[in-house]
């Protein structure tokens, strides 16, 4: 990560957007991102954004017995980031009372090209149970932004 910072949008949202280059490693044979890598660009501003909430969830979770596993992904690829391309990912909370969901955009530095969307779901799961709780915990809505 070469880089990151913490914003609220014009809705109240909170986001953080990373810098990054591409690797060598992350491409396929066709010298273009592999399609599986967008997730680990998505995760890896998903955990700046909670980092910067003031949230660590492993801590959480052996404070609390709380998991907050993915239970949904979805991608749009757009442009396909190349070998050393500099971008950006930028992740927004976009909900926190039911699940924690989160949009993310990847843009080029160089135009601001968009690159790709997603968006990804999380829920609370008491451990050792397994148990699916129907809402957030109230201390990780608060730092998410979403307490009222």
């Amino acid at each position: 990560m070469m880089g990151s910072h913490w914003m609220t949008d014009g809705a109240g949202n909170h986001s953080c957007e990373v810098k990054l280059t591409v690797p060598f490693h992350d491409l396929d044979p066709l010298q273009m991102v592999w399609h599986g890598n967008y997730l680990k660009y998505f995760d890896v501003a998903r955990t700046e954004l909670f980092t910067s909430s003031g949230l660590d969830l492993f801590d959480y979770f052996k404070e609390t017995n709380y998991l907050f596993p993915i239970t949904k992904t979805s991608t749009k690829h757009i442009v396909s980031l190349r070998y050393r391309d500099e971008f950006r990912c930028k992740a927004t909370c976009i909900e926190a009372q039911f699940k924690i969901i989160i949009e993310f955009k990847i843009r080029l530095v160089k135009n601001n090209q968009i690159c790709a969307k997603g968006i990804s779901e999380q829920v609370a799961v008491k451990y050792p149970e397994m148990e699916m709780m129907f809402e957030i915990p109230q201390d990780i809505r608060k730092a998410l932004g979403f307490f009222k």
